[in-house]
């Protein structure tokens, strides 16, 4: 098996951190846009695609700030990871995405997030 190439993108959010935080954090929220369903037992998460379910544990979260997730198959250190930036100036809110995919998958594992986010947004009624 070939290590898994870590990789970042960012998407600028028009909402406060404190609203995009709950649809990062809880699985109402995640449920909205990232899968079909999401169910949560302490910090295990299970999402729902098309009857299929995948489970991921929550690492680490920070209240209004990030959450970071680790898919319970997964044989390696990768996560992904849905960090809330405010602009210090600006104040503008951008969602910034760390995950991991194999060589061969980047590009298609960006334009997942993509669309996922792009969907995000409309339920925020950011787009």
């Amino acid at each position: 098996m070939s290590d898994k190439i870590k990789f970042e993108i960012e998407f600028v959010i028009q909402s406060s951190p404190q609203m995009l935080y709950q649809y990062l954090a809880t699985p109402s929220g995640l449920s909205e846009w990232f899968a079909d369903n999401v169910n949560s037992r302490g910090e295990m998460f299970t999402f729902i695609w098309d009857g299929a379910e995948e489970e991921a544990k929550l690492l680490k979260r920070k209240t209004d700030e990030f959450v970071r997730f680790a898919w319970e198959e997964a044989d390696d250190d990768s996560f992904f990871e849905m960090k809330i930036i405010v602009d210090e100036i600006t104040k503008d809110v951008s969602l910034f995405i760390t995950d991991f995919a194999e060589d061969d998958e980047v590009d298609e594992s960006k334009m997942l997030w993509t669309n996922q986010v792009s969907d995000l947004k409309q339920v925020l009624g950011s787009s």
